[in-house]
């Protein structure tokens, strides 16, 4: 969906202007212009990209009726209508390939090895067991015990 559209149901759904909703909207695709294809929702289309614009504009908006409008719900407004759920990084990242690249210059030699991410994880918690100074926080805001 293009962002005129998001800032049309924004609109129908909160009141106010487009140009008060076109920012935020503009945020979530501005990544079309490196990737132009539905590829590029990986970038913003999720729990993190709503909070990164949540960062750059605030809670709240106030549109041109006056009324408050919180920056996550119009960011999640946007992630659902795009992709019918609101995806983790995790999710993008599930069956990502890791490319020798990625390790930079000086470990261009190095065999780069795929990455097991429940084996990941259970490392993780291990580590926070036997130090309960470093927790693994979820989304809702507890930690993983």
């Amino acid at each position: 969906m293009k962002p005129f559209l998001h800032t049309k149901n924004s609109v129908k759904k909160y009141g106010g202007k487009p140009e008060d909703y076109s920012a935020i909207h503009n945020f979530f695709d501005q990544t079309k212009a490196v990737i132009p294809d539905m590829r590029h929702r990986a970038i913003l289309h999720n729990s993190f990209g709503i909070f990164l614009a949540e960062q750059v504009f605030g809670e709240l908006i106030t549109n041109s009726d006056g009324f408050s409008v919180s920056v996550r719900d119009i960011g999640e407004d946007h992630v659902l209508e795009d992709m019918g759920t609101i995806p983790t990084l995790q999710d993008y990242f599930e069956n990502f390939k890791l490319e020798r690249w990625f390790g930079g210059t000086h470990h261009k030699k190095k065999k780069v090895e795929e990455i097991n991410m429940e084996d990941f994880v259970i490392n993780i918690k291990k580590v926070s067991d036997q130090n309960k100074a470093f927790r693994i926080p979820r989304m809702n805001g507890k930690f993983i015990d």
